[in-house]
Parts: structure tokens; C-alpha cells; sequence
């Protein structure tokens, strides 16, 4: 019951706190969490393939990505924190540091202690550099993003 609960928020809740961010940065922002999105959903697929980890509840078990966490807190949170930091990069990467070391360490620990997953033939440190480096790539999809709006058809 608690696990149910825990993964229907982490999609729910995210989804709902939109709601107090405006419609323009909603839409700066997501394309650049869709991309997160895009890169973690890989992760998941070789994660499935390499054995790095074994999802043991989910709300879609036919869907190999962990669909709650991706495409909902991971998602949202992702446009939360550009809108927060976008412009100051140091304040970007360290704000991901933190929240990345939190998910990595405790949270994951957690999460697994609770039976939503199990890492395998992963570790929490690599959990925590995939994420890392991942928030450098899509902080530069986002540099380009903004680079293309501004350039738009003549």
C-alpha cells in the first residue's frame, strides 16, 4: 500500500505543482525536460539489457522504463530546477549535485530498502555520475534550445 502510494505521487504530485508555474516557462522549459527524459529512458532500457538494475513494482510493468520516476517527478522536477537556475550554470550544477547525491544515496537506499527496485550490476556512485554528467548534457541541449527559439525563421 505505502509502495503504491509512493509511486503514484512521484507521477501525480510532480505533474500537479505545474500548476504554479506560468504557461511561458512551462513551455522554455519543456523540451529540455522531455530530452532528460529521453536520455534516462535509454539509461532504463540498458539497464534492462546489462542486469543494472530489476524494477519489482511499477504502476506499468509491460513498460521496461521506470515510467512513474521518469516521466514524472524527473520530468517536472527537471523543469522546476531550469526555471529556478537557467542563466547561472554553477548554481545549476549545484543544485544537481545535491539533488542528485539525494536520489543516489538515501532516496535509492530507500526505494530499494521499500522493494520498487533492486540494483544489480550498478552502484549508487554510478547512479550519481550518470545523473551528473546527464545534467551537463542537457543543461548545453538547453544553451542550443534557447540559441535556436531566438533564431526562428525570418
Amino acid at each position: 500500500m505505502l509502495n503504491d502510494f509512493i509511486i503514484w505521487s512521484s507521477f501525480i504530485v510532480p505533474w500537479l505543482s505545474l500548476f504554479f508555474l506560468d504557461k511561458q516557462t512551462i513551455k522554455r522549459f519543456m523540451p529540455v525536460a522531455i530530452f532528460a527524459s529521453l536520455l534516462v529512458t535509454v539509461q532504463n532500457e540498458l539497464a534492462y539489457t546489462y542486469k543494472w538494475w530489476v524494477v519489482k513494482e511499477t504502476i506499468l510493468p509491460q513498460i521496461i522504463t521506470y515510467f512513474p520516476f521518469v516521466y514524472g517527478a524527473f520530468l517536472v522536477g527537471t523543469i522546476w530546477i531550469f526555471y529556478f537556475t537557467f542563466g547561472n550554470f554553477k548554481l545549476y550544477l549545484l543544485i544537481n549535485l545535491a539533488i542528485d547525491a539525494l536520489f543516489a544515496f538515501p532516496l535509492n537506499e530507500w526505494f530499494e530498502s521499500l522493494g520498487l527496485y533492486k540494483l544489480v550490476n550498478y552502484t549508487n556512485w554510478e547512479i550519481y555520475l550518470t545523473f551528473t554528467l546527464m545534467a551537463v548534457l542537457i543543461y548545453l541541449y538547453q544553451l542550443w534550445q534557447q540559441e535556436v527559439l531566438k533564431g526562428g525563421p525570418e
